[in-house]
C-alpha cells in the first residue's frame, strides 16, 4: 500500500511540476510577443483592449482601427502546454503556437477563398470545412486554393497573388481566409518571434495585404 502511495505522490508531484513550468513558459512567451507587438499596434489603432484566456491565449480587440480595418482581433494561441496530454496530443496533431488575425474591413470583399496548407493543424480543419461546403480546391506548390466552385477560375490569380504577399511577412503563413461576412479578413501565421525584426514593419505588411484583398 504504501509503495502505490509513493507513486501516486510521484505521478501527482510530476503532473503539478510540469503543470507549473508549462504555465510560466507559455506566459514568458506570450508576454515576450506582445512587448515586441507594442510599437506596431498603433499601426492597426489607438485603443487596444488585451486580456488572457488561460494560460495558452490571449486576445486583443481594436474596436476603432485604421483603414483598410473597421475592426481588427488578434489571437496569440499557445501549445497548451500546462496539461502534458493534452499538448502531446496537441502536438502530434501539428498544432504550434501561432498568431490569429481576423478583421472586418471598410469594404466587404466581392468574392471568397482560402489558401491554406494542408499539413498544419488550422489548414487540416479549413480544407475539411470546404469538403463539406462542397467547394472546390486546386493544389498550389505546398498549398491548397479553395473556393466556391463557380467562382473557382476568377479567384485563382488573385488567391496567389494574396498568398504570394503572405509570404513577404515575418512568419509562415498556414490560413488566409477572405469571406464576406466577419471576419472578412483572417491569417493565421506562426508566432513572430520578436527577435526577427520590427513589429511595425510586420503590421504594416498585414495592412497592406488587408488592402489588397479589399481592393481586388
Amino acid at each position: 500500500m504504501e509503495s502505490y502511495q509513493s507513486i501516486l505522490i510521484v505521478i501527482v508531484a510530476l503532473v503539478m511540476g510540469w503543470f507549473g513550468g508549462g504555465v510560466i513558459f507559455n506566459i514568458r512567451r506570450g508576454n515576450a510577443v506582445l512587448k515586441w507587438m507594442q510599437s506596431g499596434l498603433p499601426t492597426l489603432g489607438e485603443k487596444t483592449t488585451m486580456r488572457w484566456l488561460g494560460s495558452s491565449v490571449v486576445e486583443l480587440v481594436i474596436a476603432k482601427a485604421k483603414p483598410p480595418f473597421r475592426r481588427t482581433e488578434l489571437v496569440i494561441v499557445l501549445e497548451p502546454r500546462d496539461v502534458p496530454w493534452l499538448w502531446f496530443g496537441s502536438f502530434i496533431r501539428g498544432r504550434r503556437d501561432m498568431l490569429i488575425i481576423r478583421g472586418q474591413l471598410t469594404s466587404a470583399p466581392r468574392l471568397e477563398y482560402e489558401m491554406v496548407a494542408p499539413d498544419s493543424w488550422t489548414g487540416r480543419s479549413a480544407l475539411s470545412r470546404a469538403v463539406q461546403a462542397n467547394w472546390g480546391n486546386e493544389a498550389v506548390g505546398a498549398f491548397r486554393y479553395l473556393a466556391p466552385r463557380a467562382s473557382l477560375p476568377v479567384t485563382s490569380a488573385i488567391a496567389h497573388a494574396v498568398l504570394t504577399s503572405a509570404q513577404t511577412t515575418q512568419t509562415q503563413p498556414w490560413r488566409i481566409a477572405v469571406h464576406r461576412e466577419f471576419p472578412q479578413f483572417e491569417v493565421h501565421l506562426s508566432l513572430p518571434n520578436p527577435k526577427s525584426g520590427e513589429a511595425r514593419q510586420f503590421f504594416d505588411a498585414l495592412r497592406s495585404l488587408a488592402q489588397q484583398v479589399m481592393n481586388e
